[in-house]
């Protein structure tokens, strides 16, 4: 999806039905002949949805499926191609999304297809590679924050999109649900996890804003335009976007912002380029949010332990899939320890009311 973001062959057992693949290709106007020769690769980077680089005729597309495997609940792709199609009328920072089918017989799975952006995507990895420096980093996360902003103001009706979700009792059936999938995607004894979801349960904020939400906003999921930092050509793997509180979306961006002053087991946990010298803190980025939204940010210590919560869920279902077989990919090995990192992190959070210098 970015020109720096390298793609690897396809997993084995990942594989597509290349014949089946242009086939559809080619119904939808995307090629022009199913005879030409189709080069097929992997992004390896995330860890849900599959996403595959399709070069063909001079062209590059990207398809978007499901893990192996996986259950449906997050994995919709006829919604996330929805979500992207109508955005992109209104909002610029939206991949084009070119074909969407339910058609299981032709690689396995729904799947649809989309533009490549070009770009430059910040992975920890990359970060390191480049050696970005603190003064890149302010433009970065000054630059990040304002997409942030931006995206939380569109006005989600003019994409027709007002039945995306239900933004009514939006934050407590988000912590009641998260639970019930923490409860049943369970391997280790991890004490914390349940202090945080009675926590959260007893605390949450009665009263909110509804508006377009992401749900997985951080740095490894932008294109930057290009290494100026100073705009952002894309906003990338939308499976998680709905209409809800907007503090929830920030809760969750502060869930994968580790800094520099975080204990190396934090940010060795939770791997972000955030830990590199100029950015912000999660304080800092608080602050600059309500400055630039405007939005009152009152039970802070909430949105945090929420974001970090809901992190090791999604860690946790993965590394039950893993452990049962249904994926292979060795970088799955140790999300237990992750989910339990975040579910740590979360109670001392709330214990200590403040969201930095928590160990």
């Amino acid at each position: 999806m970015a020109e720096n973001q390298h793609t690897k062959p396809v997993r084995e057992g990942e594989e597509l039905n290349e014949k089946s693949l242009k086939s559809f290709l080619r119904g939808n106007g995307l090629i022009t002949s199913i005879e030409s020769e189709l080069t097929v690769s992997q992004f390896s980077n995330g860890f849900s949805n599959l996403t595959y680089l399709l070069y063909i005729e001079n062209k590059e597309y990207v398809l978007r499926r499901p893990p192996f495997a996986a259950p449906k609940r997050g994995h919709d792709m006829g919604r996330e191609y929805k979500v992207i199609h109508n955005l992109n009328t209104v909002f610029d920072k939206t991949p084009k999304a070119f074909a969407y089918t339910e058609d299981v017989t032709i690689i396995g799975a729904p799947f649809y297809i989309m533009s490549k952006v070009s770009g430059e995507i910040l992975t920890a990895k990359e970060v390191h590679k480049r050696q970005v420096s603190p003064e890149e980093f302010k433009t970065i996360s000054n630059t990040w924050l304002d997409t942030f902003v931006a995206f939380h103001n569109i006005d989600y009706k003019a994409a027709a999109l007002q039945n995306l979700g239900r933004p009514e009792g939006y934050v407590e059936r988000q912590v009641t649900n998260w639970g019930k999938q923490y409860l049943a995607a369970v391997t280790d004894d991890v004490p914390a996890a349940e202090k945080v979801m009675s926590w959260m349960q007893e605390n949450l904020p009665k009263q909110y804003e509804h508006t377009i939400i992401h749900n997985d906003f951080k740095y490894d999921n932008v294109v930057f335009k290009d290494d100026t930092w100073q705009e952002i050509a894309a906003i990338l793997d939308w499976e998680m976007c709905t209409l809800g509180d907007p503090l929830m979306d920030l809760g969750t961006s502060l869930g994968y912002w580790t800094t520099a002053t975080d204990p190396d087991f934090m940010k060795q946990g939770l791997q972000s380029p955030t830990v590199m010298e100029g950015n912000p803190s999660r304080t800092e980025i608080v602050q600059q949010y309500a400055l630039k939204s405007g939005r009152n940010i009152d039970n802070l210590t909430f949105y945090y332990a929420y974001g970090l919560f809901k992190i090791a869920v999604i860690a946790q279902q993965i590394y039950y899939r893993y452990k049962h077989g249904h994926t292979s990919d060795p970088k799955f090995a140790y999300l237990n320890k992750a989910a339990a990192l975040c579910c740590n992190t979360a109670w001392q959070a709330i214990q200590k009311k403040q969201i930095d210098n928590l160990f």
